[in-house]
C-alpha cells in the first residue's frame, strides 16, 4: 500500500487560513477536487481536540481512499490507524518514529540539506518534505531551499520528494522536469473560496 501512494497534491490543513468553517469541509472539497494526501497539521489544540478531529477527518479521507498523514504527533496518528506521520527536523528523530510505528506506515521528514535527505533515508523516510522553496506565511520559520539545493537532493535519495513553502499557481511550473514527485500545498488551495476549483486547478497544472 505505501509504496503506491500518489503524492501529486498533497494538502497540509491551516485552520488558520481556510475559508471553510470547519476543517473536515476543506478536506472534503480538496479531495474532491484532486489531492491525493491529507496531511493534518494542528498547533494549537489539545491532545483530545486534535484526536478527535482525526477520528472525523479520517472518515472523510478514508471514504475517498487518501491516506490521511499526522503531523508531528506519532500518539495521534496510532491512535486513530492513520496511513503514517510526518516530521520535523526538532521532533523525535526518524529512526526512533519508525521504531514506533513500525514498517507498514508511512514516514514522512522534512528536509532543507542533503545531508538531512540522506539521513532521513537512512533512518526508514518514505518520503521528503523539501522546503521552503518560497516565502511563505505558514511557516515564518522555515529554512528556504534553492532549486539547486532541491536539485541536489533529487539527485541523492530516490525515495519520492514533495516540495513545500510558497506552492501556488504561479511557482509550480518551476518545478516541472525537476524529478519531483507532487507538491504541498496549504493557503493555493484551503484559503480559496472555491477549495475543490482550486485543487482541481493545480493537480491539472502540475500534471500538464
Amino acid at each position: 500500500m505505501k509504496n503506491k501512494i500518489d503524492y501529486t497534491l498533497y494538502l497540509c490543513t491551516d485552520r488558520d487560513l481556510m475559508s471553510t468553517d470547519t476543517i473536515e469541509e476543506s478536506v472534503e472539497q480538496a479531495v474532491k477536487g484532486g489531492c491525493t494526501v491529507v496531511q493534518l497539521r494542528e498547533k494549537n489544540c489539545s491532545s483530545k481536540e486534535f484526536y478527535e478531529l482525526a477520528v472525523r477527518v479520517k472518515e472523510i479521507t478514508d471514504r475517498y481512499h487518501v491516506p490521511l498523514i499526522i503531523n508531528d504527533r506519532v500518539d495521534i496518528a496510532l491512535a486513530v490507524d492513520a496511513a503514517g506521520v510526518h516530521i520535523g527536523q526538532s521532533d523525535l528523530p526518524a529512526s526512533v518514529v519508525r521504531n514506533i510505528i513500525g514498517k507498514d506506515k508511512i514516514l514522512g521528514v522534512s528536509v532543507a540539506r542533503q545531508e538531512e535527505a540522506l539521513k532521513a533515508v537512512e533512518d526508514g523516510a518514505d518520503y521528503l518534505g523539501v522546503g521552503a522553496m518560497f516565502a511563505t506565511n505558514t511557516k515564518t520559520d522555515a529554512r528556504p531551499v534553492t532549486m539547486e539545493e532541491l536539485k541536489g537532493i533529487r539527485a541523492a535519495v530516490s525515495i519520492p520528494i514533495v516540495v513545500i513553502g510558497g506552492i501556488n499557481m504561479n511557482t509550480l511550473e518551476r518545478f516541472k522536469g525537476t524529478g519531483i514527485d507532487g507538491l504541498a500545498v496549504v493557503s493555493a488551495i484551503i484559503a480559496e473560496k472555491d477549495i475543490e476549483a482550486a485543487a482541481r486547478n493545480m493537480y491539472q497544472a502540475f500534471l500538464a
